[in-house]
């Protein structure tokens, strides 16, 4: 078991920063994703925790020691690479026993492991196989074996089900969340499948340019994003960025978005202040969306548009609308009764609405939550209410 800490974390390849300033915990037994777009430094990181990488500035602890000159074989950690990495004219026993072999452990306690780490994986029966004559989810298995059958203190994992098709996906993500938690073992799991990373962690560092943006549980990331990129980045379809302008109606302030003025509370108000009769972004989340014949009595503010495309997929349907110049994602449940060209009115609750800053971003108002507080930099990264 280990604590792992990352303080003050850069790296640099030339001049470009792929890492900037990283300060973040890995609690005992936590599993924690990084996850972002393409070059935001999220493998970068783990390279760094791993030791493939040294930092250019800052210094990485496991269990309080400090280990950012120290090598790989030093720091008790197993990694497991986006590609399977298998020796294929081995076994697949000989590719979970091979790094024993190589640090000189009995045959006995060898064979122990090898069958203890086969059975738990389902690979018991397939022992004398060779990795060509197994199927993706099995290889991946293998992959995974080879990194527990060295009872590492610190399980690192680079897109491990990148190469895998939808369904095997889904069974693999279950199958490493329940090893994970059987073993009990601190996990730092990189990817770019914001689906995988809020299925999995316990909590996810969402990566941007570089720099973590916000660490929190996915429940947080979800309801309390911390800027526009989070937002946007969390959640699956993406949340609908509207431009809106806060109005003062004497006593009330309201918003105006897509051509309607929907009234804010009073908790609402109170986080506008200083920004009335100015420009603000406006988040609302596609699932708040709600045809109006069906919508609930709560669903106050309306909208009309045109329907751009339908994308049924069985238990959705995705529903793209252009309204007020805007293109606006809605999602519903089942199969949605319209078709491209058609008029729609959608309703939604003026509770649901984000607000965030057009110049940096930054929130100012969770949906049904109140007004945003600072974020803090570092290992919680939270945003206090």
């Amino acid at each position: 078991m280990a604590t792992v800490r990352c303080e003050n974390v850069s790296k640099l390849f030339g001049n470009y920063v792929a890492v900037d300033n990283l300060t973040l915990d890995v609690a005992d037994g936590e599993f924690l994703v990084l996850v972002g777009p393409s070059g935001c430094g999220k493998t970068t990181t783990l390279r760094m925790l791993a030791g493939l990488e040294t930092p250019s500035f800052g210094r990485i602890l496991i269990d309080d020691k400090d280990v950012t000159l120290s090598p790989p074989g030093k720091r008790g950690i197993a990694m497991v690479f986006q590609s399977y990495a298998l020796y294929p004219h081995m076994s697949v026993y000989k590719n979970l026993s091979f790094g024993l072999e190589v640090r000189h452990e009995p045959r006995q306690t060898r064979d122990q492991r090898v069958r203890k780490v086969a059975e738990l994986l389902g690979l018991g029966k397939l022992l004398d196989r060779k990795p060509n004559a197994l199927s993706g989810g099995q290889r991946q298995r293998i992959a995974l074996g080879r990194a527990m059958i060295h009872e590492p203190r610190l399980f690192l994992l680079d897109e491990p089900l990148s190469n895998l098709d939808a369904a095997l996906r889904v069974q693999m993500r279950l199958e490493i969340a329940e090893m994970q938690k059987r073993l009990g073992v601190p996990t730092v799991y990189v990817t770019h499948d914001q689906v995988e990373a809020m299925t999995l962690g316990h909590r996810i560092a969402v990566f941007s340019h570089g720099r973590m943006i916000q660490a929190d549980t996915p429940e947080h990331l979800f309801k309390r994003p911390a800027n526009v990129e989070v937002a946007t980045f969390i959640g699956s379809p993406k949340m609908n960025i509207l431009t809106g302008t806060l109005l003062n109606k004497g006593l009330t302030v309201s918003v105006r978005i897509v051509g309607t003025e929907t009234g804010l509370s009073d908790l609402q108000a109170q986080a506008c202040v200083g920004l009335v009769d100015r420009t603000v972004n406006v988040g609302l989340r596609p699932q708040d969306l709600h045809w109006i014949q069906e919508a609930p009595s709560r669903c106050t503010s309306r909208m009309r548009g045109r329907v751009l495309a339908v994308e049924p997929t069985g238990a959705e349907t995705f529903v793209v609308v252009e309204t007020d110049g805007h293109l606006v994602n809605s999602c519903f449940p089942s199969f949605a009764p319209v078709h491209p060209d058609d008029l729609v009115d959608l309703a939604f609750d003026p509770d649901d609405l984000y607000l965030f800053d057009p110049t940096d971003g930054r929130a100012l108002l969770f949906a049904d939550a109140g007004a945003a507080g600072p974020v803090t930099q570092g290992a919680s990264n939270t945003i206090t209410v």
